[in-house]
Parts: structure tokens; sequence; C-alpha cells
């Protein structure tokens, strides 16, 4: 028989980013009283997570308001400026014909590189620290809740029936804006692989690009396949970097080289399927010489420092970003080409907007799973999305061929691009997830 767990507020699956993010704000913005769940399978052991991120300037307030960035910021290398170049493999010379410079604020990169193992480890513990229930198991089907299988749920430290004594002191802001419990509704309920099941007011599919949550909603996910592979891996290399960036765009995709702390970068090397499976099957001597006639001599000797591993690419967006009780963020609920670097970025994105409606419902006394919060939801975040999608669509169509007409204009694009410096402004702050109407946690403020 399954064991029924205590109920939650808000279950989210999934213990990325995006679900450790919306949980720790939402605990944070609401108080002790307001239960959050998140369920992973990865909970059960250390983050393994090779890969790094970039963090945009808007992503990392975030982090900042949320209480997590200071604990890694020792770890995270600011971006200072960015090259772009444009040429075949086989050219000697690579001319730079785009850079990208200077702060979205004063003292503020536009972005950050960290790995993602200690900002990840980071976040679950901050997540136990505020309370946050975690369970080392995947969500593996839904149901219906009745309003009775729900009690308790609703409340925020400082009302009748607060959290018992002892527990933690709640957030500030959950203190200065107390609300009416939750009417009385219905709610959702999750199977977990363990076999125990939870009832919710409100479910999170944070659980990735293959979400199974998403499947059993029956929400469509239409998108293509590019025929490309990312392969990711982390280098280093003998001279300094300086916090540069720079991004080759070569015919069979982008050759981005990012500045980690240390004399280290992380590469992420886009090829067609075919060719990435083929390097990937070499040996490390032959691995490492394709390697460096991408990378160049400029910093010196390389040396691979992390095993390569490739990732799928497509481009890819939830036909609905809700359904009943259930909201997808994140990878759930689109997925891009890593071009622009802004697949993570705006799943924070989503993240913010999400906190922002639930936390503004609850204190209203409302519904936290209702259908006009999550229709706020999905009005805030769909339309951006679609932007961003086509933007790097194009972009990637634009870069990634052979075609020597197309190459030339992108080239003569790019140059004029690079003569305007307030055209370059624009980017660097659209870039940056400051731009638009930016949730308040992005915009460094407590929810």
């Amino acid at each position: 028989m399954a064991e029924t767990r205590e109920n939650s507020d808000v279950l989210i699956a999934g213990g990325g980013f995006a679900g450790l993010a919306l949980a720790i704000a939402l605990r944070q913005g609401l108080g002790t009283g307001f239960a959050v769940t998140v369920a992973d399978p990865a909970f059960a052991g250390p983050v393994k997570d090779g890969r790094a991120s970039a963090i945009a300037a808007a992503a990392r307030r975030l982090f900042e308001v949320i209480g997590v960035w200071d604990t890694v910021a020792a770890e995270a290398q600011p971006i200072l400026d960015m090259v772009v170049t444009d040429s075949k493999l086989q050219n000697v010379v690579r001319p730079t014909f785009l850079t990208f410079e200077g702060d979205v604020a004063p003292g503020e990169p536009f972005a950050h590189m960290i790995e993602n193992a200690p900002l990840v480890a980071a976040l679950i513990d901050k997540a136990k620290a505020e309370g946050v229930t975690l369970i080392a198991s995947p969500v593996e089907d839904l149901g219906t809740a009745s309003a009775s299988s729900l009690p308790g749920t609703g409340r925020v430290a400082g009302e009748a029936g607060r959290a018992e004594p002892n527990a933690e002191e709640p957030h500030p802001s959950a203190r200065l804006r107390p609300r009416a419990p939750s009417p009385v509704g219905g709610g959702i309920t999750a199977t977990l692989a363990s076999g125990e099941t939870i009832a919710a007011r409100l479910l999170v599919a944070a659980d990735g690009a293959r979400s199974r949550i998403r499947e059993r909603a029956g929400i469509a996910f239409h998108g293509w396949d590019y025929g490309q592979s990312a392969i990711v891996t982390t280098v280093t290399h003998e001279r300094d970097h300086h916090g540069r960036a720079e991004e080759h765009f070569l015919p069979a995709g982008p050759f981005a080289i990012l500045p980690l702390k240390g004399n280290r970068s992380s590469i992420v090397w886009t090829e067609t399927k075919a060719e990435a499976e083929r390097l990937l099957a070499l040996d490390a001597a032959a691995f490492h010489d394709e390697l460096e006639r991408r990378f160049g001599l400029k910093l010196g000797d390389i040396s691979v420092a992390a095993p390569a591993r490739a990732y799928p690419l497509g481009c890819y967006v939830a036909r609905s970003f809700i359904a009943e009780r259930l909201a997808l963020v994140g990878d759930a609920a689109h997925v891009i080409h890593p071009i622009a670097g802004q697949g993570l970025n705006m799943g924070l994105r989503d993240v913010a907007a999400l906190a922002e409606a639930v936390a503004d419902a609850a204190r209203l006394g409302l519904d936290v799973g209702g259908a006009d919060v999550l229709e706020r939801y999905q009005r805030w975040r769909r339309f951006d999305t679609m932007t961003m999608g086509v933007a790097t669509d194009g972009l990637n169509r634009l870069f990634s061929n052979h075609s020597d007409v197309l190459r030339l204009v992108r080239d003569i694009g790019l140059g004029m691009v690079d003569r305007l410096p307030r055209l370059k402004d624009v980017f660097i702050r659209q870039a940056a997830g400051v731009t638009g109407e930016v949730p308040r946690l992005m915009r460094g403020e407590m929810l």
C-alpha cells in the first residue's frame, strides 16, 4: 500500500537550478507555514554535474536575493568582455568582427561563469536550511486530490494555526505580509517512484526536456532537432584569459570558449551529430589535436581537464506552459540552442515569474494553484520564450552553414554592429536579462 506523506502547498519535480531556486524563493517569501517539497532522485547522492553555466546579471540577482550567491561568488568568474569571430576551420587568421565589454550597472558584469556542481550544492544546502522538504525519488504519475485531502495547507507563519514551536524564524517578508488561509479547493496528487503519494495545491514540472510530468499531463512538445550536438568539456591553459569569452563561428556551428576561475575555460563545441560521435571516439591525443585546431594557441598549451560529453541540440516549446494545477518551468517548457547562452537564464526567469505570481496570490488568500494564477504566469513568459526561441534559431541557421554569400553578409552586419555602441549596449542588456517586464527577484528585490 502506498505511503502518503504530509501534504504540500507546492510540489516541485526536479532538483536542478530551477526547481531548487523556486523552492527557496517561495519558502522565504511566504514563511514556514507554506509547505514546499522538491522531488528528485539526484538527491540520493553527491552532485556530479561536470558542466559549467553562464549566469546572466538578472539571474545572479535572483541568487543574491535568495542568499545563495555569496556562498559561491569566490568560484564565479566574471565575463569582462566577449569577442566574436567568423571563419573557416582551415583559416590561419580569425578576424574579430564584434566585441562586447562593459557592465550592465557600475561594477556589475553582464554575466558570470560558474561550474554547475558547486552552485547546485549551495542551492541544496540553502533549501535544507529554509525547511524545504527534499525527497530522493522522481514523480511517476499524476492524479487529483479533494479539498479534504489537503488539511492545513496554505498557512503563513504569524497566523492562527502557524508553524510549530521552535520552527526556524520566517523570512522578514513573510512576517510583514501575512495573508488569510487559502480557500477550500481541490488539488493534485503525485505518485513517486518510491510508491509514496503527495497531495499539493500546485505541481511544478522542473524535470527537464524529457519531462515525464509534461508527458503525463498530455502537453505536446513542438519543435525540431538541429542534427547537431554540443561537445562540452573543460580545458586548462598556460596563460590567463583575463575574463574574456570568445565565440568562433565555424561552418559546423559555434565554438565557444568561456572563462572559468584560474587558467581554465569551459568549451561548448557545436558539430553535426555524426562528427561529434567521431570526435568523441578518438583517442586522447587525436581529440586534443582537434580541440587545439579550434581553440588556437593564444593561451598557450592546453589540456583537457574533464571528460568530454555530447548533448543533442534542438528547439522545442511546450504547447502550453500550464495545465490544471500544473506549471512547467525551464527545459520542461522550452529548449533552445545554446548559441546565445540563454537556456538556463530563461528557466530562471520562469522561476522568478512563477514565484511572484504564486506569492502575490497567496498573500491575497487566493488558491496558489488556481487557473488565474497559472494564466498570469503563462502570459508573462510565453511571448518572451517564443521571441528568444526565434532569435536563437535564426542565429544558428545564419551561422551554421557553408555559404560564402551568407558569411559575407553576416560579417558586414557584425562589423556594422561593432561600430554602434548604443546598439551593442542594447544587446548586452538583453543578454543580461534586464530588459522587458523583469520579475522582482531578477531586479534584486525580495518577493
